[in-house]
């Protein structure tokens, strides 16, 4: 994992089906050398008073200084969540020449994962759901994947903050890029998932440098917008166009085959072990999604990709 967040949109292992319009091989070659460079080297409405400082990028926790001066669990604990392990987002996995890391056993402290969020935004003061939509500033397009070399247009995507309930039961303020005609449409499902304490651990926009830093396998970021193509495929992901999104992604792994991401999400290919964050069929989150007309990703026959949500079930 690049930070502790970043997994649903990687380009390295992303797989849902392909959809989307096609601009051809060579422009999305052409924008991944770009994003790879770079990870190397309307008018707003408002149903509330939060309203976060849009240009001022999110920031990043500070990581403790070693692998053994993270707090006790129980000292620390809110609620059913204590605090990340000292190890997250740290550990780098093995890969092959692809670039491809191994799914490997998950951790004892991730099997049932409740982590306390850490507050990017400010987080609504009383403790209500509150949501914004607004043209995308300058600097909040500046530090996303988005170049105009996207399939969508920089006017055709909104800025959105949606309130969250976090695994610490407490409320949260989250930010999302997403295509302007989704906009309303995620917020109505954000606000559902809400009022039914729907558990996320974390929802930021990722650089491409996070994007593409080296895996760690236990990212768990809700996401919806990285510009970049379905892995092995020519065609856009229906990230690149702002109309999918990734939910939970640890509780709620992709897998085909021997492939499993986040690579140390194993223990939640289980599905009858019900835990907190996973989505499961006929759910309020599937429910949710299916009443904007999104489908899920945990319906493919082919795999599984418990996570995704994509405007035309892509």
């Amino acid at each position: 994992m690049r930070a502790p967040d970043g997994f649903p949109s990687s380009p390295r292992f992303r797989t849902e089906q392909p959809s989307g319009r096609r601009r051809g091989r060579g422009r999305v070659a052409g924008l991944l050398a770009a994003m790879m460079l770079l990870g190397y080297a309307l008018v707003g409405c408002s149903n509330g008073p939060v309203t976060p400082e849009a240009d001022t990028p999110a920031q990043t926790p500070t990581a403790a200084p070693t692998d053994t001066e993270s707090p006790s669990p129980e000292s620390s604990r809110v609620g059913n969540a204590t605090p990340a392990p000292a190890w997250l987002g740290r550990r780098l996995l093995p890969v092959d020449s692809d670039g491809v890391a191994a799914a490997q056993q998950t951790p004892a402290e991730l099997r049932n994962r409740s982590i306390i969020t850490v507050d990017e935004l400010p987080p609504p003061a009383d403790g209500r759901f509150h949501s914004t939509v607004q043209v995308v500033p300058a600097r909040v397009l500046a530090r996303s994947s988005w170049t105009e070399q996207c399939p969508v247009a920089q006017a055709d995507l909104r800025y959105v903050t949606v309130g969250f309930r976090g695994f610490d039961g407490r409320a949260h303020t989250g930010e999302l890029l997403v295509n302007a005609r989704a906009a309303n449409d995620l917020v109505t499902v954000f606000q559902r998932l809400f009022a039914a304490d729907f558990p996320i651990e974390r929802m930021h926009i990722s650089t491409a440098a996070e994007l593409n830093a080296p895996p760690t396998g236990d990212g768990n970021n809700t996401e919806v917008f990285a510009c970049r193509p379905v892995r092995g495929q020519d065609t856009w992901s229906q990230h690149a166009y702002g109309l999918a999104v990734d939910v939970d992604p640890f509780q709620n792994p992709y897998h085909k085959g021997k492939i499993v991401l986040p690579e140390l999400a194993t223990a939640y290919l289980d599905r009858a072990d019900a835990r907190s964050g996973m989505v499961q069929p006929r759910s309020e989150v599937v429910r949710a999604f299916a009443a904007v007309g999104w489908e899920w990703g945990g319906d493919y026959r082919s795999l599984k990709d418990y996570m995704h949500f994509s405007a035309n079930g892509g």
